[in-house]
């Protein structure tokens, strides 16, 4: 599966392959991505709007009615979709991008390029689910009136950590699938329980002293924390917690990306 302009690219410069091919190849894969996946689609990018929003309304009847989670002073959907826009750009970058190797074989297996680019351009593509959904994360904070601060200033640098981390693990589970294709499932599974370890439904202070230390260990806690510290809550974010999610999400896309460089040479011989 690739387009014709994606296989001309790597087809006429096979050997002599240059920087500006490489961006015009991850554009054209981003672009079929985005294509691919909204063509002949009733609601369009309107799914990347209704997932979360879905999932909101889910969580403020569970853990907000029912189990009485307070939000620390904000409305409840506004605390819980703040959290639930970053979490679905992860989720969904890493469920594409696992498989997207194995989905490009036709690519992968005719000629050298850096492969890295495929589970890319699935974060990439996704980039544009994640400006939809902030949106309407705009429009929720000036119906509850939200002020803007100088904190605010802090998201850009948030959203770079959480482009690296989910970057990272989708470079991960891409290379490793290629060679056992039991992976997609096993993530498909471990992401359903990483949901519920990830501090979206509830604050991170609301977890007891002797399992918040695994919850910090978790890369997206901070990133999320963070997010909603200086957006919704217009306040500095916890910044030991936020140290340890930018250092492991460091660590992760350089470690993701020297393994996947190492793998890269078998890629066409097993997929």
């Amino acid at each position: 599966m690739t387009t014709v302009a994606a296989e001309r690219t790597l087809t006429d410069r096979a050997e002599s392959i240059n920087a500006a091919a490489y961006w015009q190849l991850l554009v054209n894969l981003t672009r079929r991505e985005v294509k691919g996946r909204y063509s002949q689609s009733l609601l369009g990018i309107g799914w990347a709007v209704a997932q979360p929003l879905a999932m909101m309304a889910v969580f403020t009847l569970v853990f907000s009615r029912l189990g009485n989670i307070s939000a620390d002073g904000v409305a409840y959907p506004l605390f819980a979709y703040a959290g639930l826009v970053p979490w679905f750009f992860f989720m969904n970058s890493v469920n594409s991008g696992t498989m997207s190797l194995v989905q490009y074989r036709n690519i992968v297996t005719k000629t050298y390029f850096p492969r890295e680019i495929i589970p890319i351009a699935q974060v990439c593509a996704r980039l544009l689910d994640f400006a939809a959904a902030s949106s309407v994360f705009a429009l929720l904070l000036i119906y509850y009136r939200v002020d803007v601060t100088r904190w605010t200033a802090l998201a850009p640098m948030l959203f770079v950590l959480l482009v690296a981390f989910t970057t990272g693990v989708t470079l991960l589970t891409s290379a490793v699938n290629v060679f056992y294709r039991d992976v997609s499932p096993v993530v498909q599974i471990v992401l359903q329980l990483w949901l519920y370890v990830t501090p979206i439904a509830y604050p991170i202070a609301k977890v007891p002293e002797r399992w918040r230390r695994w919850i910090a260990a978790n890369p997206l806690s901070g990133i999320i924390e963070g997010l909603r510290s200086a957006i919704v809550y217009g306040r500095e974010p916890d910044w030991p917690l936020l140290g340890v999610s930018a250092a492991l999400s460091a660590t992760v896309l350089i470690g993701a990306f020297v393994l996947f460089k190492r793998l890269d040479k078998y890629f066409a011989d097993v997929i």
